[in-house]
């Protein structure tokens, strides 16, 4: 049988992003690491309706020599200490490397997809940036967009907008409900 899943993007829908000249970053540190508001309950009640949880994530500072991939793990395993998730998967990628898996192309999802049975097209993805919302394009899933007016070029349509991750868990399980 086929699963559903809701990808996660990691930076600004998980935890907080640190902006710079209105560009979002990553924390570095575990000092820096700071879940957002209703994350732990809005991840709960999407594994409560049958959701697969699978953080999607760029960590282009691990290929930049910024951090190294033992730290992103280390912040990975303190999110899921907090956070009900069913996997977390890494681009450590820059933008030239030329790999399938850097969001906007939709390589972390389609091998999700593959490993965890799920059908794209009954999943969604939840993201703050440009990139999420094409990857979940991409892959055939639905984008939800967290706009946080960050300095960057925004999104093509379609997809759906939300002030947070409570809220897109509230229209994706509403969504759910009215198609049942």
């Amino acid at each position: 049988m086929m699963r559903r899943a809701v990808f996660l993007d990691r930076d600004g829908v998980l935890n907080r992003v640190l902006l710079r000249d209105g560009k979002p970053y990553p924390p570095s540190s575990f000092g820096e690491l700071e879940l957002l508001p209703g994350v732990s309950e809005a991840c709960r009640l999407l594994g409560q309706a049958g959701f697969l949880r699978i953080v999607v994530t760029n960590q282009p500072d691990i290929a930049r020599g910024r951090t190294t991939s033992a730290q992103v793990l280390a912040l990975h395993q303190s999110i899921q200490r907090r956070v009900d998730l069913d996997d977390i998967r890494v681009c450590p990628h820059d933008e030239g490397g030329g790999c399938s898996c850097r969001k906007p192309k939709p390589g972390l999802l389609l091998e999700a997809a593959r490993e965890w049975n799920i059908d794209l097209a009954a999943s969604y993805l939840v993201g703050d940036r440009w990139r999420d919302v094409e990857a979940a394009q991409r892959a055939g899933c639905t984008p939800v967009f967290l706009d946080y007016g960050y300095r960057e070029p925004a999104p093509q349509p379609p997809f759906e907008r939300a002030a947070s991750l409570r809220d897109a868990v509230s229209w994706i399980l509403s969504e759910v409900n009215c198609h049942a």
